[in-house]
């Protein structure tokens, strides 16, 4: 029997492939909110992020984020992200 495979996810800051389980999810809902998914159950549009407040910083600046979910992102928005990952750890 072949063990299982990882489910690997590129993190927008670094570009790092890494498993699944050690990403966080930014989630852009049906609604148009982006949050943090710690679930990574969320209904919407995904992209994944290490859980270093750095490749918030570095998606932020290369507007990485803004292209995956293919619209602007209000500088609130990135206030309540960073503060929720600098919680998470």
């Amino acid at each position: 029997m072949q063990p299982k495979k990882t489910p690997m996810r590129m993190c927008t800051g670094c570009g790092e492939m890494k498993p699944k389980k050690e990403l966080v999810r930014v989630v852009r809902g049906t609604d148009g909110e982006i949050s943090l998914d710690a679930t990574g159950k969320k209904p919407g549009r995904g992209a994944y992020l290490c859980k270093n407040p750095d490749c918030l910083k570095k998606a932020r600046k290369a507007k990485r984020l803004e292209r995956a979910f293919g619209s602007a992102i209000p500088e609130a928005v990135f206030a309540k992200l960073e503060e929720e990952l600098a919680n998470g750890e």
